[in-house]
């Protein structure tokens, strides 16, 4: 056993330069070390092998007599690092480093490496990793396009006086990142605004997530709100779940029926209103987002805030900019913009060719007080689109009550034989009348009737005269 300290230290610095060679031998691709005059002074056994020589034969010789096309003993000049360029060596095309190691500023030895044995792997590695930044690419247009607006101001269709205030409403809503009411009756368009809004405003790039409040259950509601952790709840899912209000960070969060809020919830979401930031279910840690809200209802929330329905305080926090949006009833100049716009679309969807609306038809959608809105009058000429037999749409097509028709006689709870040979009648009277310009014996002939029967069909389903 050695006593002597000196030896002991010998035996340890032996051990330690037995590790290190057994690393250096270790490191899978070919390496070497260079003095400052070029000569090899390691040479590791992956890389002899690759070369096919003998690595402690090569110890001492310069390294040009051994690596074909080195540039080692140029960096040993330069002091300059090469990294990851190509070399040519046994007919085949490598990646190389070199790099040199310094002492005090002085070059005082080069390690070089082969990080691929072929430049072919470096090759279908960029190929691989092109394709998969393609795809990350197509799912971000995806994803982009699944959570961006379809609708811009654009979309609004309309002429009245109201319309035209509403859409300048939008547009300086759309200016900045205060929270916007959108109230008006079902069908109205609540949700063509708030994407309008959001479309025009600076976080149009960013998502627009929608959460309809009245259609998932209260159980459920906080979690879609506020997302989960894992094991937050039975049915979990394994990983958790983000919120609404986090997924909409940088974009807008869209609340509809905001009527239909449970008034246990409401709390909640003013204090996440307030302070923007939130904690997952079964979560301990503050997420923070960045969001704006627009929120929509068909209620009458003073009303609700009377009954104790819905907070006072939230409703002052989300009322920042109210846009109230007029039934259609109140603006009837819009009727005829709206329904050529929406049949135009209809046909387009369809594939179908352009299909007018007769003036007779025309009149009898401006005279219609339209309880369904704009959603309504989109029913009922998509209807009438599919039960016209050409390309105009005439007033026996519209599914409505007219005014020709008896109530007795087209009421909807009486479907029968009769019934629907009555109003197949009354549209083949009323195609024939418009076709005809209204001329009652031209209209006869067309029909094959004598104009006496005509006459007293008309009679019969109170069809007027020529509309004005």
């Amino acid at each position: 056993m050695t006593t002597d300290p000196k030896e002991r230290s010998v035996q340890e610095l032996l051990k330690e330069l037995e590790m290190y060679q057994l690393i250096f031998n270790s490191i899978n691709h070919g390496a070497t070390v260079i003095d400052p005059q070029g000569r090899i002074t390691h040479l590791n056994e992956p890389y002899g092998r690759f070369l096919g020589i003998d690595p402690e034969k090569q110890i001492g010789k310069h390294c040009t007599e051994v690596f074909e096309n080195t540039r080692m003993h140029v960096v040993a000049r330069t002091g300059k690092a090469e990294i990851n360029q190509s070399q040519h060596i046994n007919r085949t095309e490598m990646v190389v480093q070199r790099i040199p190691i310094k002492k005090e500023g002085r070059v005082i030895a080069v390690y070089g490496q082969v990080v691929f044995r072929d430049i072919s792997e470096v090759r279908e590695l960029a190929g691989k990793l092109s394709l998969l930044e393609s795809k990350v690419k197509a799912y971000e247009k995806e994803l982009f396009d699944l959570r961006s607006t379809r609708y811009t101001c654009d979309s609004i269709i309309g002429k009245s006086r109201e319309i035209r205030y509403l859409k300048q409403q939008a547009g300086q809503a759309a200016a900045n990142d205060s929270t916007v009411m959108v109230t008006g009756e079902s069908g109205t368009g609540k949700e063509l605004f708030a994407q309008a809004i959001h479309h025009g405003s600076r976080r149009s790039l960013y998502p627009f997530i929608r959460i309809n409040c009245a259609a998932i259950p209260k159980d459920l509601l906080e979690s879609e709100l506020f997302g989960y952790e894992e094991g937050a709840f039975t049915g979990a899912k394994a990983k958790g779940k983000p919120g609404k209000f986090e997924l909409a960070d940088k974009g807008t969060i869209f609340l509809d029926e905001l009527g239909d809020l449970p008034l246990e919830m409401q709390p909640k979401l003013l204090r996440v209103l307030e302070e923007k930031e939130f904690e997952r279910i079964g979560g301990t840690r503050v997420i923070r987002s960045d969001f704006r809200v627009i929120c929509a209802t068909n209620q009458d929330l003073e009303a609700l805030i009377r009954e104790k329905k819905f907070r006072k305080d939230l409703f002052y926090r989300l009322n920042v900019i109210p846009i109230e949006i007029p039934p259609l009833r109140e603006r009837r100049e819009d009727i005829l913009p709206i329904a050529r716009h929406l049949l135009e679309k209809m046909t387009r969807e369809a594939d179908l060719l352009e299909i007018k609306i007769e003036r007779s038809a025309e009149q009898e959608l401006l005279n219609h007080d339209w309880p369904g809105n704009v959603r309504e009058l989109s029913n009922v000429l998509e209807r009438a689109m599919y039960a016209s037999e050409d390309r105009m749409i005439y007033k026996g097509d519209l599914p409505f009550s007219m005014a020709f028709s008896d109530k007795k006689v087209l009421e909807p709870t009486r479907a029968s034989l009769k019934n629907a040979r009555t109003q197949a009648q009354v549209k083949a009277i009323y195609q024939a009348l418009a076709k005809t310009g209204y001329n009652k014996v031209k209209a006869a002939g067309l029909l094959g009737i004598h104009r006496t029967l005509l006459y007293k069909k008309m009679k019969e389903y109170n069809i007027g005269l020529k509309p004005k």
